[in-house]
């Protein structure tokens, strides 16, 4: 066997290395073309997978700026949001300051962290939440502050109308107390004065007169209180001199104290009441005018007057 291997051709041997190497090269051709694929599909592979990725970047992009966009929106809201009560407003700060670390969180953090991404949803929702609470309460404050400034402003309008009514009621009770203090007042009809000689006879002659007379009649009137009435006369002569019998009669009437000729007390009971006041003592008389006034504390009641001869 090996003398005929050593006696092989040489043009054999030739052509079997020549068949040998070309059967080698078919093979690396195989390897070749099959490595080649793989390539192919490995390349494709990531293409899609890169494409997946980048379509799922984009649309978590898409989210964060959509979530950004809600809660700058109801940042702009909360910051609209105003009240009159303290402890209102001191929550409406604090609630404020969350969303604005809210939207501070957000921006820092990278679209990919889906986790925080939802987190940050539901943060938003309690924050929506929260404000529409604070959109009620504020509605129902303003709607309960109008109504007390409604109410407010009609009890002031009562008031004012109570007050206006009060007073004209008062000015008509004023009018009414005057008009019965008017009305009430006593008054007096037929005043005369007379002179009376030393025979008890009437007469003008002035050298004969030992005193004067006054009369009068208290007249009726509901109004007036019953009980004791004093009535001063104050006789003056023609020189308008006060006659003064000596007995120091005074009265007040109007915060003025006055002196009186004569006074008598009667009982007035709302009737006519006829009585006399007699002027006694006086030293002489002479011609002329006397006149007679007529009082009680509450005022003059009247005047009358006699001519001496």
């Amino acid at each position: 066997m090996s003398d005929e291997i050593k006696r092989e051709d040489p043009l054999e041997r030739l052509e079997r290395q020549e068949a040998e190497r070309k059967a080698s090269g078919g093979s690396l051709r195989t390897i070749a073309i099959v490595l080649a694929a793989v390539a192919v599909v490995l390349a494709a592979a990531l293409a899609f997978i890169w494409f997946q990725k980048s379509t799922l970047v984009g649309q978590l992009e898409e989210e964060k700026a959509d979530l950004t966009e809600q809660i700058e929106a109801l940042q702009a809201d909360y910051a609209t949001l105003s009240s009159d009560y303290d402890v209102l407003n001191s929550q409406l700060d604090s609630s404020r300051e969350e969303v604005a670390q809210l939207v501070d969180r957000i921006k820092r953090t990278q679209a990919v962290d889906r986790a925080k991404i939802r987190q940050y949803e539901k943060e938003l929702g309690t924050l929506r939440s929260i404000m529409r609470s604070y959109v009620v309460q504020i509605d129902s404050l303003n709607t309960l502050n109008h109504k007390l400034t409604v109410e407010a402003a009609n009890a002031r309008k009562e008031a004012a109308e109570a007050g206006r009514r009060n007073e004209e009621l008062s000015a008509q009770v004023s009018s009414y107390k005057e008009q019965v203090s008017i009305g009430s007042k006593l008054k007096a009809r037929d005043i005369t004065l007379v002179a009376y000689n030393g025979s008890d006879k009437v007469t003008d002659r002035s050298s004969r007169i030992v005193r004067l007379m006054v009369s009068l009649i208290l007249s009726e009137n509901d109004l007036t209180p019953r009980g004791p009435v004093r009535v001063y006369v104050r006789v003056k002569d023609p020189e308008g001199n006060l006659l003064l019998d000596g007995s120091g009669a005074s009265f007040t009437c109007d915060g003025e104290a006055m002196a009186a000729s004569a006074s008598r007390e009667v009982d007035y009971t709302g009737s006519d009441v006829e009585m006399s006041i007699y002027v006694n003592n006086i030293p002489e008389y002479h011609k002329g005018v006397y006149s007679a006034e007529v009082y009680t504390a509450q005022g003059l009641l009247g005047k009358a007057s006699l001519l001496l001869r």
